[in-house]
């Protein structure tokens, strides 16, 4: 592979992508497909610490705390930000984490994935694999993260809306955001 790819939405690729944004927002699945339309390699980063761990991400949580996670997670980015052009979904909190942050907008293009509270108790709700969620009321623990993390989210340089709507759609306003950051 090229170390950049023009697209025909008319930008390059010459560094990693990074999807950021909460739980919910479609960073892994938006991610896979995004990377499909790119020809680009995708990598989920939980999934990535999970096979350095050789455990699940609850597992790490239960066992070693929060904190010990987020030094695996800083380092496994770093890792996967480092080299070709890829699609990179992070987890949640990554983006919150200093170092990763920094990390990530100087070496990639973060995408925040922006998403309602209702959309995202939607979604969330399909599936119960999420620690910080556990035993409590998704819509009130969402809502706390939100205002905490949103201010740092908007950081990134392209923000794209996550809508209820067709993945398609989504991937194509992400392309839309992309080129448009460009000009």
């Amino acid at each position: 592979m090229s170390a950049h790819k023009t697209y025909t939405a008319g930008f390059k690729v010459d560094r990693p992508i990074v999807l950021i944004g909460l739980m919910g927002s479609g960073k892994s699945s938006l991610g896979r497909r995004l990377a499909v339309r790119l020809g680009l390699p995708f990598f989920d980063a939980d999934h990535e610490i999970e096979a350095a761990a050789g455990r699940t991400i609850s597992e790490i949580f239960e066992k070693f705390g929060e904190a010990h996670f987020r030094d695996g997670e800083r380092r496994v980015i770093a890792r996967l930000i480092d080299g070709e052009p890829k699609v990179i979904a992070t987890g949640g909190g990554a983006f919150m984490n200093e170092e990763t942050r920094a990390l990530i907008l100087d070496k990639a293009i973060a995408v925040w994935l922006d998403a309602d509270i209702d959309t995202l108790v939607e979604r969330v709700g399909r599936r119960d694999h999420r620690p910080l969620l556990k035993n409590r009321d998704p819509r009130t623990v969402l809502s706390e993260l939100a205002a905490v993390r949103n201010p740092i989210y908007a950081e990134a340089p392209v923000r794209v809306p996550s809508r209820a709507q067709p993945h398609e759609a989504s991937v194509d306003a992400i392309m839309e955001a992309l080129a448009n950051a460009q000009r």
